[in-house]
């Protein structure tokens, strides 16, 4: 099998994004991301999967990818936890993670690449669900992913939160989520419930 490295076409290929008029037109976009881990300890659980996508301000995607499996031994597999075993299993991922040859080491640099293609350094928060975990992992193993994106992050997991305290009648028709537990749908679903609350419980549609 070959390396599981999946990119996607994308809308705006353009290094930094400048448009002709001198504007950057990339300081505003969100870059978003989602993984799969062995576990949730950041000392000593790896990252199986990690998809990543940029969303302009009003959350249109812009480009998708790349969405990349890093290979793992035998070794770390059998160190997971119950829970992760089951569904990793169950989704095929443990399979394509010891198939694939991808390292870690190049997946962050598929990332970066990815990344300053479409955004200028320094500018665009991290976002999507619980993403404070992903955070903590990048800044682990994929340091120069996280240094070159903004500080900030967008939590879209903080938005439900309020919204199931102060609008129970919006909460109750948050977009239903497939929990594939697979990088790349998962991130896209993320993406979709921001939407919603975008349009129904900050009312801005």
């Amino acid at each position: 099998m070959g390396p599981e490295v999946h990119t996607h076409s994308c809308s705006t290929n353009s290094r930094n994004c400048k448009v002709a008029n001198g504007v950057d037109v990339g300081v505003n976009r969100i870059f978003w991301v989602d993984m799969e881990m062995t576990g949730l300890d950041i000392e000593n659980d790896q990252i199986m999967e990690i998809a990543c996508l940029v969303t302009d301000s009003d959350l249109n995607i812009v480009a998708e990818g790349p969405e990349i499996v890093i290979n793992h031994t035998q070794n770390t597999i059998n160190q997971m936890g119950e829970w992760c075993t089951k569904q990793h299993s169950s989704s095929g991922l443990i399979q394509k993670c010891l198939d694939s040859k991808i390292s870690l080491i190049e997946a962050e640099q598929n990332v970066l690449d990815f990344a300053k293609a479409h955004l200028p350094e320094n500018t665009s928060p991290l976002a999507g669900n619980s993403v404070y975990v992903d955070r903590g992992f990048l800044r682990k193993y994929m340091p120069k992913v996280d240094d070159y994106l903004h500080y900030r992050i967008i939590d879209v997991s903080t938005i439900k939160e309020l919204c199931r305290r102060w609008n129970s009648e919006v909460y109750k028709n948050i977009p239903k989520k497939d929990f594939s537990h697979r990088a790349l749908q998962d991130i896209k679903e993320s993406v979709q419930e921001l939407q919603f609350y975008r349009n129904y419980f900050f009312k801005l549609s």
